[in-house]
């Protein structure tokens, strides 16, 4: 892979929308915590309707699948699509 891809870090965010688990992404430099970053878009986007549950980095597996579109997970399309 391309040098300036390998210096962010893919991290898996499962939360709670409305009591209903679903999971997004987040790339963030590596060696930061994106821990305040992830909060604060949860909030932006849906204020107290979201709850962070975890926040891990992306196993290499998780990772590949994602980059491949072949994610699987509690998603959420806020357009309802």
């Amino acid at each position: 892979m391309a040098t300036f891809f390998r210096s962010s870090t893919y991290w898996v965010v499962d939360y709670l929308y409305d009591g209903h688990p679903r999971r997004r992404w987040h790339s963030a430099p590596t060696g930061t915590d994106p821990t305040d970053a992830v909060r604060r878009d949860l909030a932006e986007l849906w204020g107290e309707r979201a709850r962070l549950l975890t926040l891990r980095p992306a196993t290499p597996d998780e990772e590949a699948a994602y980059l491949r579109g072949e994610d699987e997970g509690p998603h959420f399309c806020p357009s309802g699509r």
